[in-house]
């Protein structure tokens, strides 16, 4: 961070918080196109702005995306994976019936995830800092 250029405030918080998530597909499944992506990133983007938090990246494989999200401090990480997966597995399956093939019986994704919290400083740069405080 570039002396807190990165720093959010609300009322009684300053804050800098970014998630990495990976969701893969059921069965990894290799089902995503170009199109389903564009998609996609509409979807995510819309359930991030639902939850005030903003899209950052998003990128994948036909298989599996990876997001990075900034949320705000009082957002429930779990609550907002099992939205974004929600809401972009229903509306993905309804855009594109191919992929009913593959999937019969609902749902797009896999029930697990991938998520880390990450941020600009290195860990070892973190540690080093709690530690002289």
């Amino acid at each position: 961070m570039d002396d807190m250029q990165d720093l959010r405030t609300k009322r009684r918080v300053a804050y800098s918080l970014y998630l990495h998530l990976v969701f893969v597909t059921k069965c990894r499944k290799k089902v995503f196109t170009e199109k389903m992506y564009k998609r996609l990133h509409f979807h995510f983007d819309r359930v991030c702005n639902d939850f005030k938090c903003k899209l950052v990246e998003t990128n994948g494989e036909k298989d599996h995306v990876h997001l990075l999200v900034e949320p705000l401090p009082h957002t429930t990480p779990s609550r907002l994976v099992n939205s974004l997966k929600g809401v972009s597995s229903r509306f993905l399956r309804q855009e594109f019936p191919e992929l009913e093939q593959y999937y019969w019986k609902g749902g797009l994704w896999s029930p697990s995830y991938f998520i880390a919290s990450c941020g600009e400083a290195p860990l070892d740069s973190v540690k080093q800092y709690i530690k002289n405080q």
